[in-house]
């Protein structure tokens, strides 16, 4: 059959380590994942309870922009964490943060557009924008920039711009000062910004910063994927400008007809004081995870980590040991029986020297693949 040229994307590599971590524990190998960005504890108790108590009801369509009352429960979060007095109106419930990029990218960009995205960066922005034949176009951001990029790094000519904070793979922050650099640099050239901010409330020492603190002219995209411990569930949202909200819920109730019920009645659930409370303990145990990354991996030899100030990922240059991250994935999978993801998911030109290293497991978890890795590197 007849395949569209934008359809030829590239793949997701994480999926492809879990695939063959899947296949080395069907074939009775014990592995530990590393290479995803998955939390293995289970969604809030208060949501699986909400959900619960709703089977028996009927769950059929909500409206395209989402159940009211989640969206109400969303701004009053904004108001808990950032002091933000938002209306309900412009928050758009979304299947997942997927969904989200999806109905951004539609609403703003035209075949043919260009978008500003750093790298290393989640690679699935990359490959939307030209699945939409909009071409993204890749900011090589520095090491001592902690890899985030600065306002000379966006050249002219771009109609938009996708900023991550934390972001992945390296879990850096902006902050208040650097998100308003980016947004006046973004005006500036008469751009769309689009702010990914999955990864908060998971941060160690400073708290995250939402472009929303700076501007409205924005765009910001978040989930219950992450802090919620709500992956398979599929739900997110967006916090969108006024003068955009119909064109969102047309797009919207078209392409996704509504998100899922079940999913927003737990998430409501999850906003909750005892869902949040159980967010923070997951919390301080990811803190404990990042602090073992930080002391042992060095002593290994893999010393040249940008430390994360949010999400729950390493990010390092590995270039001392190798100039093909896949190979090195791979070996470390076939000796330690440790998944890890190479570098170049999110960074095409430098990716074949980088790993990534997800600590969002359980700490004993960590403590073994640490174990493991240690040996396994011993032995190389």
């Amino acid at each position: 059959m007849r395949q569209s040229r934008r359809g030829q994307v590239d793949p997701f590599i994480v999926m492809d380590v879990m695939e063959q971590a899947r296949l080395a524990e069907a074939a009775g190998r014990r592995i530990i994942h590393m290479e995803v960005g998955q939390p293995s504890t289970p969604a809030p108790a208060a949501a699986r309870r909400a959900l619960a108590a709703a089977l028996d009801e009927p769950l059929g369509y909500t409206v395209a922009l989402g159940l009211p009352a989640l969206r109400a429960g969303i701004a009053a979060l904004y108001r808990r964490w950032y002091g933000i007095d938002l209306d309900p109106a412009r928050v758009v419930i979304t299947p997942g943060s997927s969904g989200a990029f999806m109905l951004a990218f539609s609403a703003l960009f035209d075949a043919g557009d260009r978008v500003a995205v750093g790298e290393p960066g989640y690679p699935s922005y990359r490959q939307i924008l030209r699945a939409m034949s909009v071409e993204p176009v890749g900011l090589q951001t520095r090491p001592e920039n902690r890899y985030q990029p600065v306002p000379e790094d966006i050249p002219a000519g771009v109609q938009g711009v996708m900023i991550a904070s934390p972001g992945n793979p390296s879990g850096t922050m902006l902050g208040r000062d650097a998100l308003a650099a980016l947004a006046a640099r973004t005006a500036e050239l008469g751009a769309a910004l689009i702010s990914d901010e999955i990864y908060h409330g998971l941060s160690y020492g400073a708290r995250c910063a939402s472009a929303l603190e700076v501007t409205d002219d924005v765009i910001v995209i978040n989930s219950f994927s992450k802090y919620f411990s709500m992956t398979g569930w599929r739900i997110g949202w967006m916090v969108v400008p006024r003068d955009m909200v119909r064109a969102m819920e047309r797009l919207a109730a078209n392409m996704f007809i509504c998100p899922p019920h079940a999913s927003q009645l737990a998430a409501l659930a999850a906003l909750s004081p005892e869902g949040e409370a159980e967010a923070e303990a997951n919390l301080a145990v990811y803190a404990a995870n990042r602090s073992l990354m930080l002391d042992r991996l060095p002593a290994m030899g893999i010393t040249r980590i940008a430390p994360p100030d949010g999400a729950f990922y390493i990010y390092a240059d590995v270039s001392d040991l190798t100039d093909d991250s896949m190979a090195l994935a791979a070996a470390i999978l076939d000796g330690a029986g440790v998944a890890v993801t190479p570098g170049l998911d999110f960074d095409p030109v430098r990716g074949r020297q980088t790993l990534r290293l997800s600590y969002a497991r359980s700490t004993a978890e960590i403590e073994e693949a640490l174990d493991r890795l240690a040996a396994w590197m011993a032995g190389r």
